[in-house]
């Protein structure tokens, strides 16, 4: 099965044989693309949507795959148990803090798990906040784009960090590497904010000081080479 781009940037994060929850699974193809190509032993595909579900069910099912994939309607973390044995989780294409709010409401089910593969669509900032404060490091990080939008990619395993506000901001790896695409996000934020600061009513101090703040941080990273 052929992943999208960015799937596809995601799977190669996935340890070869492990069993893996993939929540929110997209119709399952993630997990559908990685047994094929033999990379994972068994997958839990989450969904929390009756939709998207029968799709799933009906992937797995079509591709006879239904011995190495479950597929379970559930919320978050709740699609998998203790018995599954899972060592991975895949939450891939959605915004960071509810990535963050699936994370903290399911704490008690990540006892054991050896990596997290996360691709926030957005607030990767709080993500990374979220990692630091509940005992994840982050081990690689990587930026896309895909049809015209950027998408970045973090990988956590247990352990502690210590992130700087440019580090939770741009990304610690991202930032050591600062590829094109990169580059292109962050000029395209910086005039973003521009247009807001001409736009916020001059008695808005606050607000206007905090934006301020943030395109010369943003500047400043652009500056460096």
């Amino acid at each position: 099965m052929s992943l999208s781009k960015r799937l596809d940037l995601v799977s190669s994060f996935v340890s070869s044989g492990a069993k893996i929850l993939d929540v929110g699974s997209d119709h399952a193809y993630l997990p559908i693309a990685l047994i094929k190509r033999g990379k994972i032993s068994a997958a839990i595909a989450g969904e929390v949507v009756e939709g998207p579900y029968q799709s799933a069910c009906q992937n797995v099912q079509k591709e006879g795959l239904s011995q190495q994939i479950q597929v379970r309607l559930a919320s978050g973390l709740d699609a998998m148990n203790a018995e599954d044995e899972i060592e991975e989780i895949v939450i891939a294409g959605m915004g960071g803090r509810l990535i963050s709010t699936i994370l903290d409401q399911g704490q008690a089910k990540l006892q054991g798990i050896q990596s997290l593969i996360l691709q926030p669509n957005n607030r990767e900032n709080e993500l990374r906040i979220w990692l630091e404060k509940h005992g994840y490091h982050i081990t690689a990080e990587e930026i896309l784009e895909e049809a015209g939008k950027i998408y970045e990619i973090l990988v956590a395993k247990p352990g502690k960090m210590a992130l700087s506000w440019k580090d939770q901001t741009f990304g610690p790896y991202l930032l050591k590497n600062r590829s094109e695409v990169f580059y292109k996000k962050w000029l395209k934020e910086a005039e973003k904010i521009e247009g807001l600061l001409v736009k916020i009513p001059d008695e808005h101090e606050e607000e206007k000081l905090e934006l301020a703040q943030k395109l010369a941080a943003i500047n400043e990273v652009l500056d460096e080479s």
